[in-house]
């Protein structure tokens, strides 16, 4: 498994890393296990919230969102 962004993360990522691959290989894998109802849920977004506060100090937030924004079109044309 890959290092977190930030180093203050790294911690929560692995958490997460192994719960997700134990989720995805003994449950999701065989039908068992739903997509937006998982046991990794919670340290998913422990995780996510650690890295919006690194994404932030950074400046990468306000690049992440322009990318956003310039490719909104390209987003909504791949909209089922």
């Amino acid at each position: 498994m890959s290092q977190s962004l930030a180093k203050k993360c790294n911690e929560v990522k692995e958490r997460y890393d192994t719960c997700f691959l134990k989720w995805y290989s003994e449950k999701y894998l065989r039908g068992i296990g739903a997509v937006d109802n998982n046991e990794c849920s919670a340290l998913f977004k422990e995780y996510s919230s650690c890295l919006q506060v690194a994404l932030k100090e950074r400046g990468i937030d306000k690049l992440l969102e322009d990318a956003r924004e310039d490719n909104k079109e390209n987003d909504a044309d791949l909209s089922p």
